[in-house]
């Protein structure tokens, strides 16, 4: 294969400064998509989810500046998730019930990562999930 003919690599690291305002879920999914489209469709549909979990997380729970990171790590095989907030609350994971329309978040990304954790920083946290990809 001649080096023009070389598919595009993937990116390792990407990063969206995440405003005031809620930004389209929608877009994001799209955009997670686009960019890992080369990882399985259950690896894309996991970050999907997870990512609009945390992202929603910081939007009712953190504070402003916010940030999102996907990064694939290629010596384990997984591609983390990073949300970043300035509010100083750690994050718990809940209970849900039936009968609740919130509070799945965590719980939702705690069944489909890997593993997930929180790095408090001096003004706020990263909270983080590492989803394996085949």
């Amino acid at each position: 294969m001649a080096a023009s003919d070389e598919p595009p690599s993937a990116p390792t690291t990407l990063s969206l400064e995440l405003h005031e305002h809620t930004p389209s879920l929608s877009a994001m999914r799209r955009w997670i998509s686009d960019a890992f489209g080369d990882l399985s469709e259950d690896v894309v549909e996991d970050a999907q989810l997870a990512v609009t979990e945390l992202v929603s997380n910081a939007y009712d729970h953190g504070r402003h500046p916010r940030q999102l990171r996907l990064r694939r790590i290629e010596a384990s095989r997984c591609l983390r998730i990073e949300v970043d907030d300035a509010s100083p609350d750690m994050p718990t994971l809940g209970r849900s019930r039936l009968s609740d329309t919130r509070g799945r978040g965590l719980i939702i990304v705690n069944k489909i990562a890997e593993q997930w954790g929180v790095l408090p920083h001096s003004v706020g946290k990263t909270v983080w999930a590492e989803l394996l990809c085949d």
